[in-house]
Order: C-alpha cells, then structure tokens, then sequence
C-alpha cells in the first residue's frame, strides 16, 4: 500500500510539472523584470544574479530536459559530466549571442528546447535503439542541446536594449545567476529520483515517467511553433 501511493505521488508531480510546461510559455519574464531590464543603466551584479537564478528555477523546459538527462544517471560522476556539458554549452551560447548580438527567433529556438526534451525522452524510452539500431552519443546531443537552450536564454535578454557599457559584467552575473538556479534545481530533482529509485515503482513506471516528459515537450514544440507562424 505504501508503494503505490509513493507511486501515485510520484506520477502526480510529474503530471503537475507536464501540465505547468504546456500551460507556459518556456521561462518568460515577469512585469517586474521587465520593467527592471528596461531601466536599469549601470553595472546590477546582484540584481542579475537573482534575475539568472528565478530565470532558470522558472524555466521549465530546461528542468524538464535535465530531468531527462539524470533521468538514468545513478553516478554522481556522470551527473557532473552530463551537467557540465549543458552547462558549457548554454553559458557559450548566452555569452556569445547577447555580446556578439547574434539574434535568433525566439519561437523558433523553444520550438527546438521542446524538442530536446522530446528526444531525450524517446532515448530514456529506448527508442533509438529500436528504430535506428543504435544508440547516438549522448554526451554530445546534451552538449548540442545546451548550445539552443542558451540561445533561448540569450534572445530574451535580447528582447530589451540593455546599454553596452558594462554589460558583460551583468551578463557573467546573469549567467552565474542562472547556474546558481540550475544547482538548487537538480538539488531538489536528485534528492526525488533517489528516493523514488529505492521503490520498486520506479522501473515500473519509467516509461509512463518518459512519456510524459515527451508529451510535455511535444505540446511545448507546438505551441512554440503555433507562436511563430501567428506572430513572427
């Protein structure tokens, strides 16, 4: 009896993650920030360290990707390399596209994010495998992917005219901002999957877990993609 409510809990949050990613927009930006992006003129290191930090514990399409990463990382080693792979390429990608001012449709990139999160759970799911025979090199799709996810961190900053003097000091803030949310994130993830790996409902219920990752991710893939061809 406590295994199955362990396990209707379990499947509950991962409903409830599914159903918030579907209903948001991907990481938007509050009024407040907004407004703050906007005004501000000067160097705001600890401002932008919270703005990075609620930019990445509100992003739930890059926590649902990193749930899939860990998803089957039982080594605390291979969740460091795995991590920082994403973390490389995110960070490249955010640094370059704002300073360099490289700027991508949005819609268009968490169109892409959705789909990150689409492939990682269909590789969870074995599917690779089944349909192709083989098994792609993992650390390097997480690497890629993490090149758009930074890319969609950088157009929404990219969104406001945020004055040049200074700005790469805001930006390595932002961007510290942003690992610091990312660390108390998988803080609270991997604590779940342990305790969750020690019943036995956890192999059971793997696949309905990556379905609905998937199915999270193709819902965020379409409406990204339904943003684009009405608004840009």
């Amino acid at each position: 009896m406590r295994v199955k409510k362990q396990t209707v809990l379990n499947i509950s949050c991962l409903l409830l993650l599914v159903a918030i990613a579907t209903k948001l927009y991907a990481h938007g930006v509050d009024a407040n920030t907004q407004h703050f992006l906007t005004a501000n003129q000067g160097v705001a290191i600890g401002a932008f360290l919270y703005i990075g930090a609620k930019h990445m514990l509100t992003g739930y399409d890059h926590l649902l990707f990193l749930v899939g990463v860990i998803f089957f990382l039982f080594r605390v080693r291979d969740v460091l390399i795995y991590v920082s792979l994403f973390t490389l390429g995110h960070s490249l990608t955010l640094l370059f596209g704002v300073l360099q001012g490289v700027h991508v449709n949005s819609y268009l990139i968490d169109a892409i994010i959705g789909l990150s999160i689409v492939y990682k759970a269909f590789d969870n799911l074995g599917g690779f495998r089944q349909l192709l025979g083989f098994q792609p090199n993992n650390k390097v799709a997480v690497a890629i992917f993490g090149l758009f996810h930074g890319f969609g961190l950088a157009t929404k900053l990219q969104d406001f005219a945020l004055p040049k003097a200074n700005l790469w000091k805001n930006l390595l803030a932002f961007n510290v901002g942003v690992e610091v949310g990312q660390f108390v994130a998988l803080f609270f993830i991997l604590i779940a999957l342990a305790f969750w790996r020690r019943s036995s409902s956890f192999y059971s219920f793997a696949t309905i877990t990556n379905t609905l990752l998937m199915t999270g991710g193709l819902i965020l893939f379409g409406y990204q993609l339904t943003g684009y061809f009405v608004y840009s």
